[in-house]
């Protein structure tokens, strides 16, 4: 029994308690929900999120390049053809993060200060690891959320953006694009 408590004490002590934990998405590396739950800053439309691996500014570097843009309103309203109707691509950057507190850490600072010496760990009480994401929205020429359940356009639009974001991932250098037809 003595045993069992040394070695729950020695977990407890050495734990870090996550505080906040960034979204993994089950069985898909996507998701389509309302971006408002995603993140409280964004709109509440329907969008199809995805973890961005990659250093910052590079979907604006892919969108530019893309879709041909020469840096003008790149992330708002991008037009692109699907099943011979326009559609207008926006996007947003979120960070989400991953945040822990370091138990043991507070504990030698607690146990100092009672004995009246300054903490030593003061800033080094909680970590936090960030996560990036990018947010896409598609309207249609009427101005209708493309990933909306009664869209008509629903399933082709998300497996178009599934392969963008595939593209994405995979396109190290994004002059290769402009070699490629246009979509």
């Amino acid at each position: 029994m003595k045993k069992l408590i040394i070695l729950l004490l020695a977990f407890v002590v050495t734990s870090c308690i996550p505080v906040k934990v960034a979204p993994k998405f089950k069985n898909q590396d996507y998701k389509v929900m309302l971006a408002k739950k995603f993140q409280k800053q964004m709109p509440r439309e329907t969008a199809f999120i995805f973890k961005d691996a990659k250093d910052a500014e590079e979907f604006y570097n892919y969108i530019n390049k893309k879709y041909r843009l020469n840096d003008i309103d790149v992330g708002y309203n991008v037009p692109f053809q699907l099943n011979g109707e326009t559609l207008y691509l926006s996007y947003h950057e979120a960070e989400r993060i991953d945040k822990n507190v370091n138990l043991p850490l507070v504990l030698i600072d607690a146990k100092r200060e009672s004995n009246g010496n300054s903490p030593l760990f003061e800033n080094n009480y909680a970590s936090r690891t960030g996560h990036w994401y990018i947010i896409l929205t598609v309207y249609d020429e009427n101005i209708k959320n493309c990933l909306r359940d009664k869209h008509p356009l629903k399933e082709k639009t998300i497996e178009y953006l599934k392969d963008l974001k595939q593209e994405y991932l995979t396109t190290q250098n994004y002059e290769e694009l402009l070699l490629t037809k246009k979509s």
